[in-house]
């Protein structure tokens, strides 16, 4: 069974070389598009507008960096709940090497993350708490220990939060609602503005908040996996600086989480999500443009809907990469420290590992497709903790303190880690498979058994 979805920024500043269309904007660069709303007389002329969603990402770069940093709980959640006061950007700073055009995120957009984070269950964490409930406790327990980090516990809250906002803010508001629900005829129409007084119209609106929260660089589909990752490590101003204005425009040339995730695997040679996914949004946004400000008729709706399948059902297929990587990377680190027990440099690496697989884990449930059977068996794989010191976390209490586990089995952990990659194999096709290590066992499906997969309880 392969799961997929079956789903029915003011002015870029990106100056690519290429066939123009008649909106205005180069072959393979997300805008700039006319304005197309019916009856507008005001001054502008680029219909793109996506500045929410990037300060979304920005917020979501600091948070993680202020959580790694020590910061306080106030701090934290002034970049979760949003501020009047000044939001600095802690990520990506600027530097001679990489400069960039934005020191206060609210410059950017004013707004928040816990707004739009997923109100679903999340079972996958202790507590029985909504997504967005999930990240703020995180939030808050991060703040109270050493750095985001629980030795005693193994949780990395910098990557645990990072990784699960990607999910439950980002992909969950592009492929549950902006390229699900507001593709509707009903909802957001493209012969109306998306609000009273905007400019622009309603489906021209929700493709590009959607392309926002992918996170790609407006003309990233012109660069190599390379360049796009290199743009994303803050290692390639020149790739960056479409315009060659000098400076990076965070809202247009920058790449951000997933996308950043989808050039990582496409440098392989093996993939090609980012452009896949960012082409999508490319053609689906001139099927809006063509429209002309009128109703988009049914057969542009189906073929507006088609090109959202191919964006998220390949953005699910990059998180399922990153399930498939970091199970790898765990069972690696209970391999190190079955040789060296008590390394606490090798413990630290192992909680980051997990943490991140956990985060992308808890990340596949957000969509608004239910994961059903799988997602019980990807939950109880990974469990609610990682292997300590031969306990784990099994739970929490009434008053939030965490159970745990005296008899945690890593040997037994490390066959749920092949298990996981192969899960993520057989069910969401993936191919990039970075730290495969399936491929490097002669014997493995005697030890993966023909069983169902034991839970981590």
């Amino acid at each position: 069974m392969k799961i997929a979805y079956f789903l029915a920024m003011t002015a870029t500043g990106a100056i690519c070389a290429g066939t123009a269309f008649a909106g205005g904007h180069a072959k393979h660069v997300y805008g700039p598009y006319p304005v197309t709303l019916l009856g507008y007389q005001g001054s502008e002329t680029n219909s793109v507008s996506y500045s929410g969603q990037v300060g979304r990402q920005l917020l979501h770069n600091s948070l993680k960096k202020a959580i790694s940093s020590g910061a306080s709980i106030n701090v934290l959640n002034g970049y979760f709940n949003g501020s009047d006061s000044a939001l600095e950007l802690l990520d990506p700073k600027s530097s001679d090497k990489f400069k960039v055009d934005v020191t206060n995120i609210n410059d950017v957009s004013k707004t928040n993350l816990s707004g739009k984070a997923y109100k679903g269950a999340i079972n996958g964490w202790p507590g029985n708490m909504t997504g967005k409930e999930v990240l703020a406790s995180m939030i808050e327990r991060g703040a109270a220990s050493n750095k985001g980090f629980d030795a005693k516990h193994g949780y990395d809250y910098a990557q645990l939060v990072s990784k699960f906002t990607m999910g439950a803010v980002f992909y969950h508001q592009a492929c549950d609602n902006y390229l699900d629900e507001k593709l509707e005829a009903d909802n957001k129409p493209n012969d109306k503005p998306y609000k009273k007084g905007k400019y622009y119209t309603g489906k021209e609106h929700s493709w590009d908040e959607g392309f926002g929260y992918w996170g790609a660089a407006a003309h990233g589909a012109t660069l190599s996996a390379r360049q796009n990752y290199d743009i994303a490590k803050k290692k390639d101003m020149a790739s960056a600086d479409a315009n060659g204005d000098g400076v990076v425009n965070l809202k247009s040339e920058m790449n951000y989480a997933h996308a950043y995730y989808a050039s990582a695997y496409d440098k392989g040679g093996v993939t090609d999500y980012y452009n896949t996914i960012t082409e999508a949004f490319i053609d689906g946004r001139q099927i809006i443009t063509d429209a002309n400000g009128d109703a988009l008729s049914d057969s542009a709706r189906t073929d507006l809907k088609a090109k959202a399948r191919v964006i998220c059902s390949n953005w699910e297929k990059v998180i399922a990469e990153s399930v498939f990587k970091y199970a790898g990377s765990v069972y690696g680190d209970l391999e190190k420290l079955k040789a060296n027990p008590g390394d606490e440099k090798l413990m630290r690496a192992h909680a980051k590992h997990w943490g991140e697989l956990k985060g992308f884990a808890l990340s596949l449930h957000t969509s608004g497709q239910n994961l059903g059977e799988l997602g019980t068996r990807i939950d109880r794989l990974i469990g609610l903790g990682p292997v300590v010191n031969g306990s784990a976390v099994t739970g929490v209490d009434g008053g939030g303190n965490y159970f745990v586990m005296g008899d945690a089995d890593a040997d037994k952990y490390m066959v749920h880690m092949l298990k996981l990659q192969k899960l993520m194999e057989d069910e969401f096709g993936v191919t990039a498979k970075n730290n495969d290590k399936l491929a490097g066992i002669s014997n493995i499906s005697e030890i993966l058994g023909a069983g169902d997969s034991a839970e981590n309880d």
